[in-house]
């Protein structure tokens, strides 16, 4: 089983963003430094979750010149939100930067508010996003002679003639990682012998006591439609190695009591920045076509703390692992830097990464992972 981290820090006003940026890569070299496997960024824009992550290809271009042994991932790219030309163009740099150590996840996206600063709408981000997805695997089979490719999609238009620079590193492309919820997306990943995002909820339902259900309900149709699409063996194992489940906060420390205490802590902070949010979400749904059709539980509820959270002491923390290693998850992605990223904050997040490399890393990973 594999460990890497999710930067997923907010800030709560301009002035503390250029901090931010600065402790998360020096978070990030410290995890790089005690066995973790990759560093995965979201996709944000406005609203301080994540400053960095409004173009979050530049700041892992930036990390990997630092961290050449690295994996670089995103979880996810909001597609809608990017010209299929940009999009290709960026994953193209990095699969060259990293010499393919590159997991770009794809998702249609989650906020009104982001939608409509591109000019998306919330209710046409779905097709938007299937109809980039198309445009890019045209993009990256053209050749400089092919006839040119049109992009009529939405806000993204253009045509374009001769090819993509830089070619990708990766045959074919990089690695895409799809959520495998719907049952398209399942597909698009299973085909493909491309890793998957394991879910823990079900729709409308955002959160739970009982997420192993839903993580096991996925992988197992996702494990099923990987293993008959007629992949060889070292293909299927590749896929299943970075098939990754997400905790949104993850906090580790000496004892249960200690952890579920800071956890609190941890969630307050949290909670307080959503709500922060949540005033200009409303804005964005002030029609219909940007209207949200799901709601999140409020962090402190053992709702979103069953579906989103992993704490507890290192001996905990293992058990509750074991059962996710003998299913097949390969990889869990850490969210370590939950909420606004204060010097209180940050420690907690390093005490995390430190115990997890010390004690919960030599109990799921006996042998390191080549990275």
């Amino acid at each position: 089983m594999r460990f890497s981290v999710f930067l997923n820090a907010r800030t709560m006003r301009p002035e503390e963003d250029r901090a931010l940026m600065r402790d998360l890569e020096a978070h990030a070299v410290k995890a790089a430094g005690q066995g973790f496997s990759a560093i995965f960024m979201p996709d944000h824009h406005f609203n301080g979750y994540m400053p960095v992550a409004s173009d979050s290809f530049i700041f892992a271009g930036y990390l990997a010149a630092k961290l050449p042994h690295m994996h670089f991932g995103f979880s996810v790219v909001s597609v809608p939100l990017h010209h299929p030309v940009r999009l290709v163009e960026r994953i193209n740099i990095l699969d060259q930067l990293t010499d393919g150590k590159l997991l770009v996840g794809i998702g249609s996206g989650t906020t009104p508010e982001e939608m409509i600063g591109f000019n998306v709408n919330y209710k046409d981000a779905g097709p938007i996003a299937e109809k980039t997805l198309e445009l890019a695997e045209a993009l990256w089979a053209k050749q400089m002679d092919d006839p040119a490719i049109v992009i009529d999609n939405g806000p993204h238009q253009g045509r374009v003639l001769q090819r993509i620079a830089p070619t990708n590193y990766t045959p074919r492309h990089a690695r895409l990682m799809p959520v495998a919820m719907k049952e398209a997306s399942m597909r698009r990943a299973a085909d493909n012998a491309w890793p998957a995002f394991i879910p823990a909820f079900t729709p409308p339902v955002i959160g739970g006591t009982e997420p192993f259900v839903h993580v096991k309900k996925y992988f197992d149709a996702y494990h099923a439609a990987l293993t008959g699409a007629g992949h060889s063996d070292e293909a299927v194992a590749a896929a299943l190695d970075w098939t990754t489940h997400t905790y949104q906060c993850v906090h580790v420390a000496e004892t249960d009591e200690q952890a579920r205490e800071e956890l609190e802590v941890i969630l307050r902070a949290y909670q307080e920045a959503i709500e922060r949010e949540a005033e200009f979400n409303a804005r964005a749904e002030g029609d219909a076509a940007n209207k949200k059709t799901d709601r999140t539980p409020n962090a402190l509820t053992e709702d979103w703390i069953g579906t989103w959270c992993l704490y507890g002491s290192p001996e905990t923390v293992i058990e509750h692992l074991k059962p996710y290693q003998d299913l097949g998850i390969g990889n869990i992605l850490c969210g370590t830097t939950t909420g606004p990223l204060t010097e209180e904050r940050l420690r907690l997040a390093d005490q995390t990464l430190d115990l997890i490399s010390q004690k919960v890393m030599p109990a799921l990973s006996p042998s390191p992972v080549a990275a």
